[in-house]
């Protein structure tokens, strides 16, 4: 959910620059079930414009309804939805609405977590009724400093707590340049991930020419900046070239990433480890567990646009520790 804190904090500071003021509005408790979980916010503009969501769409209007006596008091409030005979989704939610205006201090230290890529967290005061209160409301905590989103806030530890650890944005290096590597950064970046486009620099591409992408590597395989790449990075080598390939998984060996996605079919692939192996046969087991050959789960896909969503479901299914089945056959609750 960080990456939908960074569309909020860029619509904030936007709107703020623009004279307008901010409402933020957090689901904090669940009963039953509901379309999305508690953490997910909402951000609400006095111009009715609003970024994010806490629903699929069913809650939202009474949510920005609700949003009115906050923008007039400055008073926060926890409003309850109850979806049981509107949604079906068989669920209370139980949403914080709150005067949102950070200060210099908040939007720079965040944006500095996130640059730094280092976890931070989020407590929002709250009670499980429809009620007004000065000290509804969130502290956000970066590292061992605690900041309100609002100097209206009056801290009470005495009320209940909803607790939310927020860790980096998950971030996707694409390796090549061509359609099928624009249409995997569109979507990868849809789902909320940083994403890095590497090309070589005879391509004579530009950071427009993939939508969605962050940051443009223009490099040579040997070249290429592998110092960012963690366990929260997918890599995937589309150059559509096996002599690219080989030298980037070259310049690859020694990293860690979560995923390793290799386009084409398995005969390639065999053929291209066996020849990576001989010029680096001290490859650790763990390198050459996390590649993934062919790219993407087995749903039929054909065209690039089918192709990326194929590999962004698996990358999904790698980092979330899950074995892909159909929602219909699983035996349960479909969120644990």
């Amino acid at each position: 959910m960080t990456h939908e804190l960074k569309k909020i904090l860029t619509a904030f500071t936007i709107a703020k620059e623009q004279g307008k003021k901010a409402v933020l509005a957090t689901v904090v408790a669940l009963d039953g079930s509901s379309y999305r979980r508690p953490g997910v916010r909402m951000l609400i503009l006095d111009s009715g414009e609003t970024i994010g969501a806490v629903s699929g769409g069913c809650v939202e209007k009474e949510v920005i309804r609700q949003a009115d006596s906050v923008f007039k008091t400055n008073i926060a409030k926890v409003m309850t939805y109850d979806g049981r005979y509107r949604l079906g989704c068989e669920g209370i939610l139980y949403i914080l609405i709150e005067t949102f205006n950070p200060s210099t201090d908040f939007v720079t230290t965040f944006w500095s977590t996130i640059k730094n890529r280092t976890n931070f967290s989020v407590s929002s005061y709250y009670e499980k009724k429809d009620a007004k209160n000065l000290s509804y409301g969130s502290i956000f905590t970066f590292l061992d400093e605690k900041i309100a989103v609002s100097n209206s806030f009056t801290k009470n530890d005495e009320l209940p707590i909803f607790n939310q650890n927020l860790e980096p944005c998950f971030r996707l290096l694409v390796v090549g340049a061509e359609h099928d590597a624009v249409q995997l950064t569109s979507y990868a970046a849809l789902t909320g991930w940083e994403v890095t486009v590497c090309t070589i620099p005879n391509e004579e591409k530009q950071l427009s020419d993939f939508p969605g992408a962050e940051i443009l590597q223009v490099t040579t395989p040997e070249n290429l900046d592998v110092s960012a790449i963690d366990k929260q990075t997918a890599v995937v080598l589309m150059t559509h070239s096996y002599v690219k390939d080989l030298q980037y998984l070259l310049t690859l060996k020694n990293t860690n990433p979560v995923y390793l996605g290799l386009l084409g079919p398995a005969t390639r692939r065999e053929k291209l480890l066996n020849e990576f192996i001989e010029h680096y046969p001290e490859v650790t087991e763990e390198f050459l567990d996390v590649i993934h050959g062919p790219a993407g789960l087995n749903i039929g896909a054909e065209t690039p646009q089918e192709i990326s969503i194929a590999i962004v479901a698996e990358i999904l299914t790698v980092i979330r520790k899950r074995e892909p089945i159909q929602l219909k056959d699983k035996i349960g609750k479909i969120h644990n």
